[in-house]
């Protein structure tokens, strides 16, 4: 297949992104930046287990061989785009997929664009002055999520498994999840939920894949012009309703040897994992505290320089799972969470983000969100267990993780 396609600059003010989202949505939006897909010319697939980032990237790149692309532009997320989401384990009977849509419409530092595709031969989509006005989106009933396949009684023996784990020196840290799931309404506005978690959480990645949605805290990779960044999430602790109990609980987050332990872990092998494919790579000397709505975050931001011949992908495939979402040593605490979770993750905590045709390409981890399929909902949240962990603490920490996802579907 060959696709031709043209991005062109749009003159408007007042713009906002997350209001022009269609019925069934492809979008990675933050603070009212980003990329929106309209329909699909092509869904690359790929059910290769561990080959398929390889399998993906492949099928990729041989389709921008084949594109005609026009592109003054040269903006993040203009030109050819696919949006993908990817399967968080090896095992996993979920597709991994890269869409390419028939519009984009972006927007980057005040600058509107659209992007059309079209297979050659066949005629441009018409695109004109659809983007004018504001979508209406419709409320949705009240959706109500209950235990999973990880009931919380699952989830808590779970804990304790891991605890015996590390005690006898199998790893040093697992992430075990539990998840909740509902029936989707009849008629679903996608729209409504992913507005709803744009409001809440501006400084989120507001996804949405293939029926995969969510706001997620943490970038896995960002490649602009071959510098790459992305930042670690590790260590969690609620908010405090009154400011002086919150800077407490901060500053308490901040000096938790058992949350700095998490926290290091994750950014050591963040760093391991990025060094093959980067000339250089430096962190933060120190963990930050990261302030969510409902969230403190312990966060450290990393940053590198690409080596030639190398693509987000590349790196998405290198990095993930990263430690914050699965543990480490990673064979080892994969191994455990197989054996002991016996439930299919999806793409809960797998990449999802989009590639460029120049290989540059921004993924996120799918965190607090959801899958929609076949009209069921099903969302996850997990929690790192490293030595000390205390289940009723870790369940607890599950819930406010589910709180994004809850409030979006009330």
């Amino acid at each position: 297949m060959k696709l031709a396609l043209s991005t062109q600059e749009i003159a408007t003010s007042d713009f906002s992104l997350i209001d022009h989202l269609p019925e069934n949505p492809l979008a990675f939006i933050r603070a009212g930046g980003g990329i929106v897909g309209f329909g699909e010319v092509v869904k690359l697939t790929s059910k290769a287990g561990a080959n398929r980032f390889a399998d993906l990237a492949g099928q990729w790149q041989t389709l921008v061989a084949n594109s005609e692309i026009h592109d003054d532009l040269k903006l993040p997320g203009t030109g050819l785009v696919a949006f993908g989401a990817f399967a968080f384990s090896d095992l996993s009977e979920a597709e991994s997929v890269l869409i390419v849509p028939r519009v984009i419409l972006g927007e980057r530092d005040g600058r509107v664009w659209l992007t059309t595709v079209s297979v050659v031969g066949e005629n441009a989509p018409d695109v004109a002055d659809f983007w004018s006005k504001p979508g209406v989106y419709f409320e949705n009933p009240a959706v109500e999520l209950i235990a999973g396949e990880v009931t919380p009684n699952d989830f808590k023996h779970l804990v304790r498994a891991a605890n015996a784990g590390i005690a006898s020196g199998d790893f040093e840290k697992a992430v075990v999840a539990r998840d909740l799931i509902a029936k989707a309404p009849t008629y679903f506005d996608l729209r409504t939920v992913l507005k709803r978690m744009a409001d809440a959480y501006p400084t989120c990645w507001i996804y949405s894949v293939d029926g995969l949605f969510g706001a997620s805290p943490e970038l896995l990779v960002r490649v602009s012009h071959g510098q790459v960044s992305a930042r670690v999430l590790a260590g969690t602790a609620g908010r405090g309703t009154d400011p002086q109990v919150d800077q407490a609980i901060s500053t308490a987050l901040a000096a938790s040897e058992k949350n700095t332990a998490e926290h290091a872990f994750a950014v050591n092998s963040l760093v391991k994992a990025l060094t093959p494919f980067c000339k250089n790579v430096d962190a933060d000397e120190k963990p930050f505290s990261l302030a969510l709505p409902n969230l403190w975050h312990l966060a450290s931001d990393v940053h590198g320089v690409l080596n030639e011949n190398s693509s987000v992908l590349d790196l998405a495939a290198a990095l993930h799972p990263t430690a914050a979402v699965a543990g480490t040593p990673t064979k080892a605490a994969l191994s455990f969470i197989q054996e002991f979770e016996e439930t299919d993750r999806g793409r809960y905590a797998g990449p999802v983000g989009w590639i460029g045709a120049d290989g540059d390409g921004e993924w996120a981890i799918a965190l607090r969100g959801a899958q929609l399929a076949e009209g069921n909902i099903r969302a996850f949240a997990g929690c790192g267990i490293v030595a000390g962990s205390d289940e009723l603490a870790e369940l607890a920490e599950t819930d406010l993780k589910f709180r994004p996802i809850r409030e979006a579907l009330s």
